[in-house]
């Protein structure tokens, strides 16, 4: 984490130079805000990585002799033939084409997300009490 804490302190001193000469020649003030809340934002995230680094373990990328492979650990449960997001791209293709349709087609996307997050979230239960 000290690496990626670096990177951010880099980057806000980047942006801090930026915002400056930003706001110096463009006169624009919607921008050089802009620019100055990336300082602002950029410095906090560095500050926070860097002071997290110092109190876990080092990690695999704080090794300079490691291997991608030391980093890799459990990635978790992927169901292979899940067809619950595909109903839920659906759903919310639907969704977001009512912002420019109209938003009556909201009450079609509205079930179609509801079937879809709950048949994913119930997708491997079987029942409390269910013996096998």
């Amino acid at each position: 984490m000290k690496i990626q804490g670096r990177m951010f302190i880099w980057l806000s001193f980047f942006l801090l130079i930026m915002a400056v000469v930003y706001g110096v020649w463009s006169k624009e003030p919607a921008g050089t805000t802009a620019l100055f809340l990336a300082f602002g934002l950029s410095i906090m995230i560095g500050f926070y990585l860097g002071f997290t680094a110092r109190r876990v373990d080092a990690g695999a990328q704080d090794d300079k002799e490691a291997d991608v492979a030391d980093d890799a650990g459990e990635l978790g449960f992927f169901s292979p033939h899940s067809w619950q997001p595909l109903m839920l791209g659906v759903g919310g293709a639907i969704a977001f084409l009512s912002i420019a349709v109209g938003w009556w087609l909201i009450y079609f996307a509205a079930p179609i997300i509801a079937i879809g997050l709950f048949g994913w979230v119930f997708e491997y239960y079987h029942g409390e009490n269910r013996t096998q």
